[in-house]
């Protein structure tokens, strides 16, 4: 059942009540944010259950499905390890011996690169294999990194701030993990406005949140498109993160219809909030070809599948377009593995709306579109598109939901094909979130 949609005259109470107590949360010492910090793990881990079962209910999976999985690492668990690292971050500096990178090398062309994790021995026990680096902006050198890190701790803002984070609709934890930043990345107060989508979550984070609320630094919103518009165009608003789609940022930005399309023509904002945005792209998954053996031909149609189909494929950063070498000859063999795997996965309903008209979009456009299952939209696969196909919807519109296409590239080597794939990713497909190469050890060493 929706939950009713928060009356302006309460937005405007809450956006005072947050602008009363900004410079209170800016200035609070790292002791006490600390314990803020902790009530949030530990009323996470006692919603826990609470939280992932509310998920699979709304998403259509049963509680004792594998599938329940997704809905438990990424919602509790990846809040609290979240927070259980920035805890220990926090208290480096609390103890005035900063947190540093686990290394830190220089690029050719001197672009410094920074991994952060794994950071302890639980990390690489959990995610095996996983690496994760954060590539420094022009300027930033070895020796003054430590200067870049922190800001907000070293050189406080002289100001307080008031933040709007419009939640994510599609993984649960996206919209806390985004307050939590703004709360203590940047020193801002915060009022939350739940995605329509996902709302029936809001009296869990509520209750999650209970501290920040209380004292002031945290509200939430709840309703449609009408209340985010009065929410961004608030006076008492200072700043903007959104999680979404790019339609969504630009309505934001530059307002909707006739009028918002020629403020982004002359590039002339309707507001001059500061918005920082994480928006939906059409991402690549790159192949490269190489020696794979069978097993490695079924392992990764495995991990290609589930870049498509983790959440039923509501992702953001979720793989859309396999660019694949035309002359490997194990190409067809890649391609019918993950089609078996589509086949036989789990069925599951596309909860998020939109879904079968973004699904129809690419089959009306494609007469080859195979679909691979009986799922209400089921799960599909355009393979081949022609790569000269410039304006393809599959690379030009965020399926956001199960289609994957493919297109063949040429390169009569790894390196050429794959010099040949990122130029066609950068260029070809639109919006830059995020792209996966795979590739063979032998064949990077190579």
């Amino acid at each position: 059942m929706p939950i009713p949609a928060t009356p302006f005259p309460m937005i405007d109470d809450a956006i005072d009540q947050l602008n009363q107590h900004k410079a209170t949360w800016l200035k609070l010492p790292i002791a006490t944010k600390l314990n803020y910090l902790q009530g949030v793990i530990d009323r996470t881990a006692a919603n826990a259950e609470r939280w992932a079962h509310a998920a699979c209910q709304a998403k259509g999976l049963s509680p004792q499905s594998p599938l329940a999985g997704e809905e438990w690492v990424s919602g509790p668990w990846a809040l609290i390890k979240a927070m259980q690292s920035l805890s220990v971050t926090l208290k480096s500096y609390q103890a005035g011996t900063p947190r540093t990178p686990t290394a830190v090398r220089t690029r050719r062309d001197g672009q410094v690169i920074a991994q952060v994790f794994p950071q302890s021995i639980y990390d690489r026990l959990l995610l095996s294999g996983v690496h994760s680096e954060v590539w420094m902006e022009p300027g930033v050198t070895v020796a003054n990194l430590p200067q870049h890190m922190g800001l907000v701790y070293r050189d406080p803002p002289a100001e307080g701030k008031v933040a709007l984070v419009l939640g994510a609709g599609n993984i649960s934890s996206i919209a806390p993990l985004d307050t939590l930043y703004k709360l203590y990345a940047e020193a801002q107060v915060i009022i939350l406005k739940m995605n329509p989508v996902n709302e029936y979550l809001g009296a869990i984070f509520e209750d999650i949140f209970a501290q920040f609320v209380s004292d002031g630094f945290l509200r939430f919103a709840y309703g449609g498109a009408e209340v985010g518009e009065y929410i961004v165009m608030h006076a008492g608003l200072d700043e903007i993160h959104i999680t979404g789609s790019a339609r969504t940022h630009d309505a934001i930005v530059y307002g909707g219809g006739e009028e918002g399309q020629a403020r982004k023509a002359r590039n002339t904002p309707r507001h001059q909030k500061r918005i920082t945005s994480e928006l939906g792209a059409v991402c690549p998954v790159i192949v490269v070809p190489g020696p794979w053996d069978a097993a490695d031909i079924q392992h990764q149609a495995a991990n290609i599948a589930t870049m498509k189909m983790h959440n039923a494929g509501f992702n953001c950063v979720a793989a859309q377009v396999a660019l694949l070498p035309e002359s490997w000859n194990q190409r067809e063999a890649l391609l019918d593995a993950v089609r078996a795997i589509f086949k036989a996965s789990e069925a599951r309903p596309a909860y998020y709306p939109g879904a079968a008209q973004r699904q129809q979009a690419a089959v009306s456009a494609h007469p080859n579109a195979e679909r691979l299952n009986q799922r209400d939209v089921p799960t599909t696969l355009i393979a081949n598109i022609d790569r000269d196909a410039l304006e393809d919807i599959c690379f030009r519109d965020e399926a956001f939901g199960g289609v994957l296409s493919t297109t063949n590239l040429p390169g009569n080597t790894a390196a050429e094909f794959l010099k040949n794939a990122v130029k066609f990713a950068n260029e070809q497909l639109w919006g830059t979130l995020g792209a996966n190469i795979i590739i063979h050890p032998q064949t990077m060493r190579e």
